[in-house]
């Protein structure tokens, strides 16, 4: 869950969720952003600057309201506030009630939200297609940043920002830690593997036999990202040739150009294609074989592949 969810489902203090329903133009943040803020702490972000700070003043005003009180408010960026963006964003701000719809959203469900007099009415189903299609985009019409403000009876399809690309590490070595430590915030759902006993008690990590390992790599599903770089190159072979016939989206080793070479020629013998194998991992252009640059180079390489679908 994200950190503005996590908030808002611990805390038993009054809590106001901010929420940019649709943007125009340059804009600190996309649709479907969410903060959440109480009277002494904010989770998420809308993008700071004047904007952030204008938003969180009002989701704190509105805690003097009655649970369930909400208002959408228009910012046009530059005439109103100042900032060089010079977009406009479109804000829902509600003093959260019901509570319910928060988990429901996170465990794939489809919520639609009504703004109702004095409340917001959220109904929540895994069926998409109860509601029209065009309703399910956030951003298209009616969820725009101009024209009059939604009144009672308005609906919309709730934003849900949670896509995470799964991520299969194995290994965890000094860059597989590095990687694991810079996971938290960004869009990854990962599973953490190794085969050595003496690692068990590193939080996150299953350590499992080796063949349990190459099993679960041959099982990657479509827009999965592997990662491989264990200790032990014997290994690394196995879950490489387990993972190219798979429908992950990426798979990469951790390896010289000489690992290359050698891997393409035994995956050759063995009559594996390994078109789809990136080694060595990371970015392009960045420089270093610190485990903490290799692991942002990495990071790097897995978002540029674009949003998880």
């Amino acid at each position: 869950m994200s950190d503005w969810s996590t908030l808002a489902t611990s805390t038993t203090a009054p809590a106001a969720l901010v929420t940019v329903l649709a943007t125009e133009g340059s804009a600190p943040r996309g649709p479907g952003t969410r903060m959440l803020v109480t009277a002494d702490a904010q989770a998420g972000t809308i993008g700071g600057g004047a904007l952030e700070w204008r938003a969180a003043e009002q989701a704190r005003a509105i805690l003097a309201l009655p649970p369930g009180s909400w208002r959408v408010q228009d910012y046009p960026l530059g005439p109103l506030l100042g900032q060089c963006c010079g977009g406009r964003v479109r804000l829902l701000v509600e003093h959260l009630g019901d509570k319910g719809w928060i988990a429901a959203l996170a465990e794939g469900a489809v919520v639609r939200a009504t703004l109702r007099d004095g409340h917001i009415e959220r109904v929540a189903a895994k069926d998409e297609h109860r509601w029209p299609r065009a309703e399910l985009a956030v951003g298209a019409d009616p969820l725009t940043s101009r024209g009059p403000l939604p009144v009672a009876g308005f609906s919309f399809v709730e934003p849900d920002n949670s896509a995470r690309r799964p991520l299969l590490l194995f290994g965890a070595g000094h860059v597989g830690r590095a990687i694991a430590r810079m996971l938290p915030g960004l869009p990854f759902d990962p599973a953490w593997f190794d085969s050595r006993a003496a690692l068990a008690d590193i939080p996150g990590v299953t350590v499992d036999s080796e063949d349990a390992l190459v099993a679960c790599a041959g099982q990657a599903g479509a827009g999965t990202a592997v990662l491989i770089l264990t200790h032990d190159h014997a290994l690394d072979y196995r879950l490489v040739a387990a993972a190219l016939p798979s429908r992950a989206a990426y798979i990469g080793m951790i390896g010289s150009s000489t690992k290359r070479a050698r891997f393409l020629s035994r995956l050759a013998a063995d009559g594996v294609d390994s078109a789809r194998l990136t080694c060595p991992i990371g970015q392009p252009g960045i420089p270093g074989k610190a485990p903490e640059v290799i692991a942002v180079a990495t990071l790097a390489q897995l978002l540029a592949l674009g949003p998880a679908s």
